[in-house]
């Protein structure tokens, strides 16, 4: 009988002692297949930086890029990456969400056109056409660019060349495209032989803001494996500002779609852009745009920048 109590103590005392070192799983929707802008989760999970904190985390690319924050807002997943832009709208449209984290902390949308082409300023884009991919958000950034240059909207011509935004521009169909990458877009057409030209929006009447941020659902902000989390991605972005060519190498050592020009021009253009703090909110960033968006007519009203993005402590 007392062998078989303590055979009931000690697998008791090993199924306890194993579950309370068990890592706490946490689910990633990405906004978009793998790329370098995803550099710090990358590295966050191949130098164990997650698992350190206790943490597993699923990396999911989606299947549609609009999915992930839908997804996270049913309760299907506790994280998406999303756009600041995009959530002051979600969350206009009922969408229970709220930023807690930054990945890339400046715009990389920009206004691109050809390097040795007819458009040497904003005033030259007159009676020009106009490329874009997203209706609503990118023809409001547009609107604000060209109302700075003093251009009213019906004197360009927009056309929807959904993502074929750096093509577009090379073939002559527009003569300059909004909502390309700055890191990606640039590189391409480098690489293709077309040198190309950025109007940083942020420079021509757009408010600055976060790029890539990180979503939850607003009823899961006190978990504190979110910290953890968080904890983990300013790590990896540490290393990465230390260690850029090694960074390169892991990150493009897990898998051979990665490990090309493109990706390897965009990862060290992308390294600035990184959030060296995701964890902080910087409040009047997230004020200002949410002004600037009702001001475009893109939102109804104007939401307390809590509901917007919140600061998550220990």
């Amino acid at each position: 009988m007392n062998k078989f109590f303590l055979l009931i103590a000690n697998f008791l005392t090993f199924f306890y002692v194993n579950n309370a070192f068990a890592n706490e799983k946490i689910t990633l929707l990405l906004d978009w297949f793998i790329n370098p802008d995803h550099g710090p989760i990358i590295i966050a999970q191949e130098k164990e930086y997650f698992k350190e904190l206790g943490l597993e985390v699923e990396i999911i690319p989606p299947a549609n890029p609009s999915d992930p924050p839908k997804l996270v807002a049913a309760g299907k997943a506790d994280i998406a990456i999303s756009y600041q832009p995009q959530l002051h709208m979600q969350i206009h449209e009922g969408l229970p969400l709220v930023r807690i984290g930054t990945l890339v902390a400046t715009p990389l949308n920009c206004l691109l056109v050809l390097k040795n082409g007819p458009i040497k300023t904003i005033e030259d884009l007159k009676n020009k056409k106009i490329g874009y991919s997203i209706s609503g958000m990118e023809e409001a950034l547009l609107g604000a660019i060209l109302k700075k240059a003093g251009i009213k909207e019906n004197e360009v011509e927009y056309i929807n060349v959904n993502w074929s935004l750096s093509p577009s521009i090379m073939s002559g169909q527009v003569d300059a495209v909004i909502g390309a990458f700055r890191n990606f877009e640039l590189n391409q057409m480098n690489i293709e032989g077309v040198e190309g030209k950025c109007f940083y929006i942020e420079e021509e009447g757009v408010p600055p803001y976060d790029e890539l941020i990180f979503v939850v659902k607003n009823d899961n902000i006190n978990n504190n494996m979110l910290i953890k989390f968080l904890t983990a991605i300013e790590k990896a972005t540490q290393f990465i500002i230390n260690h850029p060519n090694e960074s390169w190498h892991i990150f493009s050592s897990t898998s051979k779609e990665l490990n090309n020009e493109l990706n390897f021009k965009a990862w060290f253009d992308t390294i600035p852009r990184f959030a060296l703090r995701p964890a902080s909110l910087d409040t009047g960033r997230y004020i200002r745009f949410e002004n600037f968006m009702f001001n475009s007519g893109l939102i109804p009203s104007i939401n307390n920048h809590e509901k917007i993005a919140v600061e998550i402590f220990e």
